[in-house]
């Protein structure tokens, strides 16, 4: 039985609201596992979103927007020059290979929420469309989770933010 689109965001909706539900997300033969954010600091402007994209199909397909209410959603990747100075450069897009993954995480590929007014905080959620090049755009909730102690995990400290 197909449930019309509205039904299933409602359903998901619904088994997220208690937070006990497996917190992935599918689009035909992609899964997306367990998207979250890290808390920030109250005076940061940008928050930065992880998650991985398992493939179970046959063709890739590549992540090349996320849409959420902030003044800019972008996707990074973290890398680490010669000398040992970490930028970020901005990504056209994340591949996911047939029959494969990609995570997005701390010092690696992820997602920038830009613009922020104030902080995102432990507990929150955030509604986002994740858009693919085959799969189409597909609703998902990135829950906000604690920064682990010492704060560096999200891998943006004594970063050049230049682009």
């Amino acid at each position: 039985m197909k449930l019309p689109f509205s039904a299933m965001v409602v359903g998901l909706l619904a088994a997220l609201a208690d937070g006990s539900a497996a917190h992935e997300f599918t689009a035909g033969q992609l899964v997306i596992e367990h998207p979250y954010a890290l808390e920030t600091p109250a005076t940061a402007r940008t928050g930065a979103g992880y998650m991985s994209i398992v493939n179970h199909g046959d063709r890739p397909d590549r992540l090349i927007a996320v849409r959420a209410e902030f003044p800019s959603v972008t996707l990074h990747v973290t890398e680490v020059d010669a000398s040992g100075v970490a930028r970020m450069r901005a990504l056209d897009a994340v591949e996911i290979p047939a029959d494969g993954a990609a995570t997005l995480e701390p010092k690696g590929a992820h997602v920038m929420f830009m613009g922020l007014t104030g902080p995102l905080v432990a507990g929150d959620r955030i509604a986002a469309t994740l858009v693919f090049e085959t799969a189409g755009e597909v609703p998902v909730v990135f829950n906000v989770e604690p920064r682990k102690a010492g704060g560096s995990d999200a891998g943006h400290d004594g970063m050049d933010m230049t682009h």
